[in-house]
């Protein structure tokens, strides 16, 4: 049975959290973490929209910024809404 896009994303998800997990426990800070986890997504992103050897004009950088924002933001709103229950 093929997974849907939402049991696939969850998957990912996890597993990058889990290489996240395991290179702090490898005594690599946080903060350097999280940056490289964000400078990785980001050529991923823009290898995604504009291929190996493309890049983005102004206008889709801003739209990619969006997207991150978004994400953010309901990742925000999920953590608000578990800590009012």
């Amino acid at each position: 049975m093929a997974q849907s896009d939402e049991e696939s994303h969850a998957q990912c998800l996890q597993r990058f959290l889990d290489l996240a997990n395991a290179i702090n426990a490898e005594g690599v800070d946080t903060r350097v973490v999280s940056s490289g986890l964000m400078t990785a997504s980001a050529i991923y992103a823009t290898y995604t929209l504009a291929g190996n050897e493309g890049s983005l004009t102004d206008k889709g950088t801003a739209k990619l910024a969006e997207a991150y924002k978004q994400q953010v933001d309901q990742v925000q709103q999920a953590k608000r809404a578990r800590s009012q229950q």
